[in-house]
This record gives structure tokens, sequence and C-alpha cells, in this order.
């Protein structure tokens, strides 16, 4: 791998080039570079290439502009900075990361079951999958 581009073989890069292609017709990339907070719309580019990492501080603006969860953003941010053995003690401390949307769902599920904390029956699974057409 070329020393000009660190951080390439992180997960953040490809998933950053992936939103930005899911919203390349509502948005530029410099429209982007612009919402994050960035002086220069080639910073997006860099880290699209993974020539830079995410500057943390950046990384709140960043999701807001792509549209994505922050808490997922900031886990692959600290990929780049702390490295992949360091990823991976995170997955497994905090195994998956909930985004808000997902913390609805969890509302929903708790409120509905009175707080009981329901096991996963396939029943349940069933139900959950239907909702999603599968």
């Amino acid at each position: 791998m070329p020393a000009t581009k660190p951080y390439a073989d992180t997960r953040l890069p490809a998933y950053i080039e992936k939103r930005i292609l899911e919203l390349r017709p509502i948005k530029s990339q410099a429209e982007i570079a612009t919402e994050t907070g960035f002086p220069n719309p080639n910073m997006i580019s860099m880290l699209k290439s993974g020539a830079i990492r995410v500057p943390l501080d950046r990384v709140p603006a960043l999701a807001e502009a792509l549209q994505v969860d922050p808490a997922r953003l900031l886990q692959l941010a600290l990929e780049q900075w702390a490295g992949s053995a360091a990823a991976r003690a995170f997955d497994r401390i905090f195994e998956t990361v909930v985004s808000k949307n997902e913390v609805g769902w969890l509302s929903e599920i708790r409120d509905a079951s009175d707080h009981t904390d329901p096991v996963m029956t396939t029943r349940a699974r069933a139900a959950i999958r239907a909702i999603f057409g599968k």
C-alpha cells in the first residue's frame, strides 16, 4: 500500500464513498465538504481514498452531511485513529452500534413488552421479518 494512503485499508473510505454515491442525486461532494466544515472540497476525496483520516471533531458534521448514524461513523473513525486491534476490541465490548432509528425500535419493544426483556422466539423473529417482507 502506498504511504500516501495510509488509511485505505480501513473500513471508513469505502463507507464514505458508498454513501456519497447514494447521495449523488441530491447533493454534490463539494456540498458535503461545505456542510462538514471543510475549507477544501478535496478533503472528501482524500477521506474516500484513505489518504487522510477523519478528524474526530468533524464526525458529527460529517455524519449529518452524509445522513448516516453518527455512532457508526465514530466507530469507523476510531478504527482509523486507534487501529484495527482497537476496533476489534470496540466491537467486542459494544457488539453492535445502535442507530437512532434502532433506538426507536428498541423503545417500542420495551414498551410493548412492559420492559420484561422478551426472548427472541421463532414467532417473534418471523413477525419482525414479515414487516420487512422477508
